[in-house]
């Protein structure tokens, strides 16, 4: 089994890293510099920095603050929001970024999966999906905008199809788990995990150290991600660590 990876999440709106649940009810929680130089120095595996509002506002991620982030860190650095077309995911290559991730216009215009494959690599390119199951036992719908707006795609078949056009990895949020500290969505990973041959990173719903483990071995997720456990210090990345290594998972 590959090392799992703990990747701490950076939501940035104006500048400063927030959390909501379930998307809303944003809450500031600090400067994004500091705390991603803070994760890096933990040993965090990579950091996610996603510009929340970026799409819903139609203008470009902030890649000055992508510069900033990147001078202070030693560690892979994805980068997303408002990335439409080539130039933009070249400017935040530029700036430091590791990766891009691309979600709403993804959504939108899928050929930009293959462009961007094909111009940086497929190692360069995730693709996030955000999705709410529809019922119990139902399936999942893709939304775009920071999940404000709902769309006709399902999540296994659009994930399948980003992988089909190149994507590297799959970041998959879910809605309903999001924020709330209950668990990751282990079914839809797991589902993920054998439909897939590209990395699927888990993220929605870390709550304690036992949803990080369950979403490896339930969910065979190969990296998980949080925020708010890591921003408020319920916990921390050194702790997890030893703990996951405990459960007989290995990490980095």
């Amino acid at each position: 089994m590959l090392a799992k990876r703990i990747i701490p999440c950076l939501d940035i709106k104006d500048g400063m890293t927030v959390k909501g649940v379930k998307f809303v009810e944003l809450k500031t929680v600090g400067d994004p510099v500091e705390l991603a130089t803070a994760y890096a120095q933990q040993g965090a595996d990579e950091l996610v920095f996603l510009d929340i509002t970026a799409s819903h506002e139609g203008r470009k991620t902030f890649v000055d603050l992508v510069h900033r982030i990147a001078r202070h860190i030693n560690i892979p650095f994805t980068v997303g929001g408002g990335i439409s077309e080539l130039s933009d995911a070249e400017a935040l290559l530029n700036a430091g970024a590791d990766k891009i991730s691309i979600n709403s216009a993804a959504v939108r215009n899928p050929q930009l999966i293959n462009n961007l494959s094909r111009h940086f690599g497929s190692q360069f390119v995730v693709v996030a999906i955000d999705a709410k199951q529809e019922e119990a036992a139902g399936d999942w719908t893709v939304t775009v905008n920071g999940g404000r707006i709902f769309t006709e795609k399902k999540l296994f078949s659009w994930a399948k199809e980003a992988e089909d056009r190149g994507a590297g990895e799959i970041l998959f949020t879910s809605m309903d788990h999001d924020g709330v500290k209950q668990g990751f969505a282990n079914e839809a990973l797991a589902r993920l995990s054998e439909d897939l041959n590209i990395p699927i990173i888990a993220s929605g719903g870390a709550g304690n150290m036992e949803h990080f483990r369950d979403a490896f071995i339930q969910g065979k997720a190969d990296a998980a991600l949080a925020a708010s456990v890591f921003h408020y210090n319920e916990i921390s990345v050194p702790l997890l660590k030893e703990y996951l290594s405990e459960q007989g998972i290995p990490v980095r």
